[in-house]
Formats: structure tokens, sequence, C-alpha cells
């Protein structure tokens, strides 16, 4: 079995978006190779989303991690409501965390569980450094300072929203 855990960016373009789900379906198929795969996700929108879509969709068994109680009410805008409950469905497991309220203290707590169940971080990533705890950069520093192997998916031409 591949267990596989998820980090990226939420700000991708549309074009990134799209760059960036081929080269998931991509890796998933290969590492589907080595056996079933098993997928953490914490489905914000962006990386997380689209990882989730294409685990599922490569027949992997996805486990959401939601960093808060009332996360959907909170963090899940309205035109991405559908896919998220749709993810959540889907999942085998919805492991929430007791926090009341999304916080960075919330976001740290929610990727040490996607680390602690993890062979393997897909992290979709600009390479830039932290810009602060719980984001992108810092799990993929803490992955690694872990022991946990790294991913990272950047496709030739990917770009941030506003960068």
């Amino acid at each position: 079995m591949v267990t596989l855990a998820v980090t990226g960016h939420r700000d991708l373009t549309e074009r990134t978006a799209e760059l960036v789900r081929i080269e998931l379906r991509k890796l998933l198929a290969s590492l589907a190779e080595q056996g079933p795969l098993t997928g953490l996700s914490c489905l914000a929108r962006g990386a997380d989303t689209i990882f989730a879509e294409e685990l599922v969709d490569a027949g992997g068994k996805l486990v959401v991690v939601l960093p808060s109680r009332h996360y959907r009410e909170n963090k899940v805008r309205p035109e991405q409501a559908e896919t998220f409950d749709r993810l959540v469905r889907a999942a085998v497991e919805v492991h929430e965390l007791a926090y009341a309220q999304v916080s960075e203290e919330a976001y740290q707590a929610a990727n040490e569980v996607l680390l602690s169940r993890a062979d393997t971080l897909v992290a979709v990533w600009d390479g830039e450094p932290p810009a602060g705890p719980g984001g992108t950069g810092d799990v993929v520093r803490r992955s690694r300072a872990a022991g946990v192997a790294v991913v990272r998916v950047w496709p030739e031409g990917s770009k941030r929203a506003g960068g």
C-alpha cells in the first residue's frame, strides 16, 4: 500500500490547476503500480481538492482531515461546496480535529496528522521559502525533517494567482 498526503497552494491560476491535474494523474498512475493508494487531504481549495479528485478517480482510498469543527461552513466557498461534499462522501474516513475555529494552530495540527500517516508527501509547491507556519513550504520543511519523502509537483509554466 502507498500512503500519500498532500499539501499545496490554494491560489493556483486556472491554467496551473489544469497542468497540476495532469501531473497528479500521471503521478498517481505511476504510484498505483506499487500497490493500492491511500491519500490524505484537508480538502482546501486548489491543490488539496485536485489531488483528492484525482486520487478517487484513480481508485484510491481518500482520508479527509478537517482542521476544525464546522470547517465546511467556515472555509468552503459556495462555488466549491458541491465538490467538497462529493469528496467527503467518497472518503473512507473523515477525521475532524476538535478545534472550534480554523486557525494557524488547527492547520498545523492537521498537517501533523497528515505527516504522521503518510509515507510520501505530494507537494504542489512553487519552491518558495515558507511564508509562515502551516503553509505549503513549512509542511515540506517539516516533512523532510521527519524523514517523510517529498514529491514536488510544479509543472513548467505554473503560476499562482496574483503572482
